[in-house]
């Protein structure tokens, strides 16, 4: 049975837009206006918001006093947004993106933020937790493109059923920074050609190309199928987010094309996830690439928002983080029948093609 998002309707799965997207008008608004919402900074009980009284002077106390205070907040102010590729309740690989600390080590320091019990303890969004056993630590060099990451004995001690999220979430969370294409491990200097407990291979490196979040359902021919990753939609508790799950299928002359029919097949019967396309949804024609640009021609049951007469923020997004996954893909544009001056569920036009958001699952939940 095909699983569909239905706003509004209790005790089932929404989904949460991304930054570049205004809030669902129903219950997954209480996700996106968390989403992407910069650090706000309370005044605590009993503070003022008065100024000094004019010509009464402060003494040192309490000059040095305000001035640590001050240095503290400009800490806290001083973080800026990564993605982190975390564990959710259904044992997915999923990005949040979170405030960390600014540093010059960012390889490394995002590596940190993945230790069980490390500095991401207080940060993790409920239902999520960290991939790396307890005190692993890691320096990291790049070479090159590839990010070579030395880890401690530590790092050996996991579970092995985990193995192959883990190794998908350093290769995802690394990879994330464009001078970075893959990632090689190394235990106290001694290069992994597989990881240590279940063995799966490593070879000379591990990319993107290997896949997140791999389904297991119809065997295809390897040398005549290739991997499409798509994004669909989870739920922790009342919130929503989007997941990347990889897919082998059939080789076909449009790649493009392969990876919307793909996501309007929806995810596999056996997975937690849900899709916000309905059915009877079709592209009228092949998708075109130019300059960046896909630009993907849908029939009218794309629209199910307003009365039919608009697209949900949560399909615009599918469609823009999963077609931004292939290469040379910037931005898409979706037209309805031709028509490129459609409106999302805020009523206001998508007429520009849409860009990746540069931030996915942003907000603790």
């Amino acid at each position: 049975m095909r699983k569909i998002l239905r706003k509004g309707a209790p005790f089932v799965i929404i989904a949460a837009s991304l930054a570049v997207f205004a809030a669902c008008s129903s219950g997954a608004n209480e996700a996106l206006n968390e989403m992407d919402t910069p650090p706000v900074n309370y005044v605590e009980e009993g503070e003022s918001l008065e100024l000094e009284e004019e010509g009464v002077p402060e003494d040192e106390d309490e000059r040095e006093e305000k001035g640590e205070e001050g240095d503290e907040e400009s800490a806290v102010e001083e973080t800026v947004n990564r993605e982190l590729y975390l564990l959710d309740e259904n044992g997915m690989v999923v990005p949040q993106t979170l405030p960390l600390p600014k540093s010059d080590g960012v390889l490394k320091q995002s590596l940190e933020y993945l230790v069980e019990g490390g500095p991401v303890t207080n940060l993790l969004p409920n239902g999520f937790q960290a991939v790396l056993p307890p005190d692993t630590e890691m320096s990291v060099n790049l070479e090159d493109g590839v990010a070579v990451v030395d880890f401690s004995k530590e790092f050996t001690e996991y579970d092995g059923e985990k193995e192959q999220q883990i190794l998908q979430s350093i290769t995802w969370t690394l990879t994330q920074f464009e001078n970075v294409e893959k990632v090689k491990l190394q235990v106290n200097g001694h290069e992994l050609e597989k990881m240590p407990v279940n063995g799966t291979p490593i070879g000379d490196g591990y990319s993107r190309a290997n896949g997140i979040n791999l389904e297991s359902g119809d065997v295809v021919d390897v040398v005549n199928s290739e991997a499409v990753t798509l994004y669909f939609l989870a739920q922790s508790g009342d919130q929503t987010y989007y997941v990347p799950v990889t897919r082998r299928v059939n080789v076909k002359d449009n790649s493009f094309a392969t990876a919307v029919e793909e996501l309007l097949n929806g995810p596999m019967v056996t997975s937690p996830l849900v899709t916000d396309f309905r059915n009877g949804v079709e592209l009228l024609d092949e998708p075109k690439y130019e300059n960046g640009v896909v630009t993907l021609n849908f029939n009218e049951a794309l629209l199910s928002q307003m009365q039919a007469t608009a697209v949900s923020d949560e399909i615009i997004n599918m469609l823009a983080l999963t077609l931004t996954e292939q290469d040379g893909v910037e931005k898409v544009a979706i037209q309805v029948n031709g028509e490129t001056n459609i409106l999302n569920e805020q009523g206001e036009f998508v007429a520009e093609p849409v860009s990746r958001p540069s931030q996915v699952n942003t907000g603790k939940f």
